[in-house]
């Protein structure tokens, strides 16, 4: 086993540079960046202490143990000597609160995994290589109290990552697939039995997939038919404007776990939209892609110096897709979401509809606010070429939206009928990467 590259690099130091917001006064937080990991603590009343300060004609110096002294009776102190009291910060309540809230969640040890090939060619795991990690968190203790006595509200966490025990097949090897290159992670807790059903459905389509070195990925081409006799079932999926059952509801949770991997690492994204309205499994914002076969895909460019294989596991309603490879001198940072153009729910909207029993009512949509999203990210290529590319998304505001059935349509009334076209995202704005030319 052998350690990865950090995970923090001097392009974090621009990021912070560029975007850290001042602290309020009396409302200090931090906020710690992990890839799309996002972690707030507030500064407690414990981080602080109480420190003495010395010094002699102004100059500070250490006191001699004669000088340290405490309760009623203090001795007074020599001619140009002086002593201050001072507030300061407590590392160790600093460290303990890094440690319990943030480096415990991701902990994680390494993995141990075999590939081989089966008789008749197909790509067997025996285990699961998923790279160890460890968050530094007395490092992460130091980095806080530097960003609240500079009144920064963002830190990179200082994270060690291990790569896994791998026995790889000779032939597999001599491809070059001899290491864990990025993982992509997400969580679909609060998933419903079918929602689940079709995440588990879905990331089997791609275990022991190979992308070829030069090759473009294309999510729905892997996955291929969605329906009843593919294996999914029916769950929730966005149509138009209309949230509604269809088969593969919830395939979004697995085309999005895959993205995050591969932008985090700094692969070339060459197709990726969101979601049309804020979905909360996929928080945080503007780190989601939507797909919907054919015509909604999620594509990347394996320019990488070997192949990619892809293996899909999931555990603790943690979903995850591992890419074996090898590994090249890219440095990549993500920074984000900076949000914006918030806005409230729509009134409540009400329509008749004889797709639905009559007297009967169906939810067709939640109400959700609208947002803009933007990450950055931070990408050295072998080269040493530099460049910052934006991602950005455009959520929309969402009204509650309930059908009432009726066995005829009301006069003067054109209604509203569950659309049997896939809409989703044809009203939304995803823009291209691009260099970053400042905030909006």
């Amino acid at each position: 086993m052998h350690s990865m590259r950090p995970h923090t690099f001097p392009f974090a130091l621009l990021a912070l540079a560029l975007f850290s917001l001042p602290l309020a006064a009396n409302a200090q937080s931090v906020t710690y960046h992990y890839r799309h990991y996002l972690f707030t603590l507030p500064a407690s009343s414990a981080w602080r202490t109480a420190g003495e300060a010395w010094t002699y004609d102004g100059e500070p110096f250490d006191p001699p143990p004669s000088m340290l002294v405490d309760g009623d009776d203090v001795p007074s102190l020599p001619p140009g000597v002086e002593r201050t009291t001072q507030d300061g910060w407590n590392r160790d309540a600093i460290a303990a609160s890094i440690r319990e809230q943030i480096a415990d969640a991701l902990a994680r040890d390494p993995g141990k995994v075999t590939i081989a090939r089966s008789s008749t060619g197909a790509i067997v795991f025996d285990g699961v290589g998923l790279p160890g990690r460890q968050v530094d968190v007395q490092a992460a203790a130091d980095l806080t109290v530097a960003a609240l006595e500079n009144d920064v509200s963002d830190v990179f966490l200082p994270v060690t990552e291990t790569q896994p025990q791998i026995t790889v097949d000779p032939t597999l090897q001599q491809q070059g697939l001899k290491e864990v290159v990025t993982v992509g992670e997400s969580d679909f807790s609060n998933s419903p039995v079918n929602r689940r059903h079709n995440i588990a459905v879905g990331l089997q389509k791609f275990n022991g997939t190979i992308i070829p070195q030069g090759s473009a990925f294309s999510f729905d081409k892997t996955l291929g038919r969605v329906d009843g006799s593919t294996g999914y079932y029916k769950e929730l999926v966005i149509k138009g404007d209309q949230t509604v059952p269809d088969f593969g509801g919830g395939l979004c949770q697995v085309s999005t776990t895959a993205y995050r991997g591969i932008w985090e690492y700094g692969f070339p994204i060459l197709k990726r939209i969101n979601h049309s309205y804020i979905v909360s499994h996929y928080s945080p914002q503007g780190t989601d892609a939507t797909v919907y076969p054919p015509g909604i895909d999620m594509q990347f460019l394996n320019d990488s110096p070997a192949p990619l294989l892809i293996q899909t596991y999931a555990e603790d309603s943690q979903a995850y897709f591992i890419f074996y490879g090898t590994r090249d001198d890219r440095r990549s940072e993500i920074f984000g979401p900076f949000l914006w153009d918030r806005t409230p729910p729509p009134p409540p909207r009400t329509e008749y509809s004889m797709d639905v029993a009559p007297g009967a009512t169906k939810k067709v949509g939640d109400a959700v606010p609208g947002e803009k999203a933007l990450w950055y990210r931070f990408l050295t290529t072998g080269t040493g070429a530099e460049n910052i590319e934006s991602v950005y998304s455009s959520y929309e505001a969402r009204p509650l939206y309930t059908l009432i059935g009726v066995a005829k349509m009301p006069a003067g009334s054109s209604g509203a009928s569950i659309p049997t076209t896939y809409m989703e995202d044809q009203s939304g704005v995803t823009l291209p990467l691009q260099p970053y030319r400042g905030l909006p």
